[in-house]
């Protein structure tokens, strides 16, 4: 089991959840942040403190967003990037999955 980020955090990318991970496992795409399901401990230290609401144990997921369970394992396969072992060293990819990728922007006003 695993935490997901879903859509509240496209556009958004507030990285507080970032700051407060013990193991280094939300990686940042060009439009969205990434848990990677094989690194995170299930500690649960990244869902209060997103301000937007966007993460969610794998089981809580809303049905609207199931989806992004997918695309939050999928990302890391896309380019090979596999389990690199931290986010901090990898840095910003410098990409999305395409379901992201495909979505129009969403703070617009």
């Amino acid at each position: 089991m695993t935490y997901v980020i879903a859509k509240p955090c496209v556009d958004v990318k507030d990285r507080a959840c970032v700051d407060e991970c013990p193991v280094d496992c939300i990686y940042e795409g060009d439009r969205t942040l990434y848990i990677h399901p094989e690194e995170c401990v299930d500690c649960g230290a990244c869902e209060p403190v997103c301000p937007v609401e966007a993460i969610f144990y794998e089981d809580d997921l809303p049905d609207e967003w199931s989806q992004y369970y997918n695309v939050n394992v999928e990302f890391f396969d896309i380019r090979g990037l596999g389990s690199p072992g931290g986010a901090t060293q990898t840095g910003p990819v410098g990409y999305d999955h395409p379901f992201v990728e495909a979505l129009p922007p969403q703070n617009e006003n």
